[in-house]
């Protein structure tokens, strides 16, 4: 089973979403992330050998990423990896929280619904906090960095998420043959095919124990 995962996983494109019609997207579980860059440019770096080497915005990515739980108090980040024109990361939403979100919290007197935050909301404070910082680096104030959509993957299980923390670990070694490379444009894909997966698999009550809990780069 696991490496059929994995070969999945390098056969799929990052284009399309199967979000579940009615799924809550902040239940405590974990999610794998895959977000492309506008046009698939390449602007994080590149890959020497088997390793990803970070240029400037580049490691503004994984700044952005690993500030994340400084926002969101509800989530743990796991694997994680840049890549030259797209990233891959694991995120656990691990429990609601009073006011979570980018909001201030609550003062004593004040009263707030107990809530996680979303998974969609999570990636879009990502994507817009990173591409900010990019933007700014490089004098390009407004200029989109990445695409407006991106692809999640509800892990169901212990397996499915060793699996999945593999495939983000050995991504770089394995660039020649992604679908996201430049090169290989006019490949097809489904992301049906993921890990086996289809719209129904939701993994309930999932609350796998993440390796690195800080959220971490092995882009190099």
């Amino acid at each position: 089973m696991g490496v059929d995962m994995i070969g999945d996983l390098r056969r799929t494109n990052h284009r399309r979403s199967i979000r579940l019609k009615g799924y809550d997207y902040a239940r405590a579980g974990a999610y794998f992330i895959t977000a492309c860059t506008q046009g698939r440019a390449c602007l994080f770096g590149d890959i020497a050998g088997e390793e990803m080497r970070l240029n400037d915005a580049g490691c503004i990515v994984v700044a952005a990423w690993n500030d994340l739980p400084a926002h969101y108090a509800g989530i743990v980040l796991d694997e994680f990896v840049v890549m030259p024109n797209h990233i891959h990361g694991i995120v656990t939403i691990v429990a609601n929280t009073v006011g979570a979100g980018l909001k201030p919290a609550p003062t004593p007197c004040e009263s707030a619904p107990a809530r996680s935050p979303r998974l969609s909301e999570i990636v879009r404070a990502f994507k817009t906090f990173s591409a900010r910082r990019i933007n700014a680096s490089r004098g390009a104030a407004g200029t989109p960095v990445w695409q407006r959509n991106y692809y999640e993957h509800i892990i169901r299980d212990d397996e499915s998420l060793n699996c999945i923390r593999q495939y983000i670990i050995d991504n770089p070694a394995q660039w020649a043959m992604d679908h996201e490379n430049p090169a290989n444009v006019g490949a097809d894909g489904n992301y049906d095919r993921i890990t086996g997966a289809n719209s129904g698999d939701v993994g309930a009550g999932l609350k796998p124990a993440p390796t690195n809990p800080a959220g971490g780069s092995h882009g190099g």
